[in-house]
């Protein structure tokens, strides 16, 4: 995927349908994974679902435990790590025969030959449409998977999507290089979990719930775009997961949420329609000035050293 320099100010002109995103619980058994996916795709098309964003790592799970993390005090190692899966391989294949003529971004783990990486790919009847392999690593993750180096967009029946895995969301640079590539729906695809440090005994009182939720909101406004956010619910191995999967409107305002609980968030919009009114008056996108921020925000280097922080 290739990412262009301007914004895309004229949304296209197509008919809406409904939006969804799922929370749900996925394990290493990959072929339970696809009944479940198949099930999931079914109602979604019963409630008139066009676009369908499944959790991160639906396809094999997640990784049960985050390793050390950077701060060093977890010294966990996961007992297995996800399947191995090919982008053109016979698992993508029937999510494909699943989806039919709904567009669906579903997660896993897939290798060029030499890496694991974190990947969500964005697939239809006709077959796989576009990937992102996820550039942000939180903690101890990238002891297991290498980090992709890029964001772009994809044309789909539903569509330009653009799509982001978990961490991804918490960088504002990411979603703001797919808004300037035309997105009009974001995608972000999570196995988000609850603080392993000053832990909640509620999910909903969390404060990884509570960042989960504010990056949604926060990424959706600032780039005046459809949000879809997916999410794992319950536990698996030392994760637990804040659930939360919602679809977000360009206003930031939340249109459809599970809550702590598994189902699925469904609203029903013209995605156009809704980004020509966000964009009517104020647009983020058109009134930005590149020509004032530092140049080092496009650098790997931080503009100052503040410590590192925990999760």
């Amino acid at each position: 995927m290739t990412t262009s320099t301007q914004p895309n100010t004229q949304p296209n002109t197509r008919r809406g349908t409904a939006v969804a995103a799922v929370c749900a619980g996925f394990g290493r058994d990959v072929d339970q994974n696809l009944a479940q996916i198949g099930g999931l795709i079914e109602d979604a098309r019963q409630a008139g679902v066009g676009l369908l964003a499944l959790p991160e790592a639906c396809l094999g799970g997640y990784l049960s435990v985050l390793g050390a993390g950077r701060d060093g005090s977890h010294d966990e190692t996961p007992e297995d790590l996800p399947p191995v899966m090919d982008i053109d391989g016979p698992e993508l294949r029937r999510v494909a025969e699943l989806a039919g003529d709904m567009t669906v971004v579903v997660g896993l783990c897939e290798s060029d030959g030499a890496d694991r990486y974190n990947t969500a790919a964005v697939v239809t009847g006709d077959g796989v449409l576009g990937a992102h392999r996820k550039v942000h690593q939180p903690l101890g993750e990238n002891l297991y998977y290498a980090a992709g180096d890029g964001f772009g967009c994809v044309d789909t029946p539903a569509g330009r999507i653009g799509t982001m895995i978990c961490y991804d969301k918490a960088f504002p640079e990411g979603a703001r290089a797919l808004a300037v590539d035309g997105a009009e729906v974001i995608a972000c695809i999570s196995a988000w979990p609850a603080s392993r440090t000053a832990t909640s005994a509620s999910i909903e009182d969390d404060r990884w719930t509570k960042r989960f939720n504010l990056f949604d909101a926060a990424r959706a406004l600032e780039n005046q775009v459809v949000w879809l956010a997916s999410n794992q619910h319950g536990t698996f191995g030392k994760l637990r997961f804040v659930a939360n999967a919602k679809v977000v409107g360009p206003g930031g305002d939340v249109l459809a949420t599970t809550g702590v609980a598994a189902g699925m968030a469904v609203a029903e919009l013209d995605v156009p329609s809704a980004l020509a009114t966000a964009r009517r008056a104020m647009f983020h996108l058109r009134d930005r000035r590149p020509e004032a921020y530092p140049s080092a925000l496009a650098t790997a280097e931080p503009l100052s050293s503040v410590g590192e922080g925990h999760a």
